[in-house]
């Protein structure tokens, strides 16, 4: 399947031309002239967004903080800022990497492979957690002394969200959007269910519990 990218910028030309050349690259380009389009785009689930920090109303940096706790896909900011402290206010908010203007489309294409290669190899890669529970990404089944584990496809959706960003806690609504998508319709009272589920079918298995409540906040895997 073809990578998805979201473009979010005001500049209606750079759009275009983003938009161009990355579609000629084989991607799914995705554009948004402002941050009540790019809402919408979410819904799409880009693998990557180019972020224009300099946007009307809501800036780069305002709605990266919005949205980076419902979004884990790498975030470049496109920016004409390049002091450290800019940078180091990008990063703070959210923000994966930058690249100034103007830029070559060779330097854009370049970062946005280097990203999605990295997230490649995190999601599609085998992670072994405490010498006893083995994730595999790519077969989508779970391990345990070399016992597999069943999971439905949401289970192992919620695994593999939670143990990517482990010692992460993510509140219940996140978790629901990031599964169930942001047009789901019904509670996200499900996720309770399935994550009890999924400590169900791991208590039989291993004496470690991977799934931790915190109370208030929510859920976290414990790394």
């Amino acid at each position: 399947m073809a990578p998805k990218i979201l473009l979010i910028d005001d500049e209606e030309s750079i759009c275009n031309l983003v938009r161009l050349h990355f579609q000629t690259e084989g991607y799914l380009v995705y554009t948004a002239l402002d941050a009540e389009e790019a809402v919408w785009a979410l819904s799409q689930n880009p693998d990557l967004i180019l972020l224009d920090i300099n946007m009307p109303e809501t800036d780069g940096l305002a709605f990266c903080r919005r949205i980076r706790n419902h979004i884990d896909c790498p975030i470049i900011f496109l920016t004409s800022r390049v002091t450290e402290e800019d940078k180091i206010t990008g990063l703070q908010a959210g923000g994966d990497d930058y690249i100034t203007k103007p830029f070559s489309l060779a330097e854009l294409t370049a970062r946005v492979e280097a990203h999605l290669r990295r997230e490649s190899r995190v999601r599609h890669g085998s992670v072994k957690l405490s010498g006893e529970l083995f994730i595999d990404y790519a077969g989508r089944c779970v391990h345990c002394r070399e016992q597999a584990v069943p999971f439905s496809k949401k289970e192992f959706d919620i695994i593999e969200f939670l143990s990517l960003h482990a010692g992460q806690i993510f509140d219940q609504e996140r978790i629901y959007e990031r599964i169930w998508g942001y047009d789901a319709e019904g509670s996200s009272d499900i996720l309770k269910e399935h994550i009890r589920r999924i400590r169900t079918k791991l208590a039989k298995v291993t004496d470690r519990e991977y799934i931790e409540t915190v109370w208030g906040c929510g859920y976290k895997w414990v790394s």
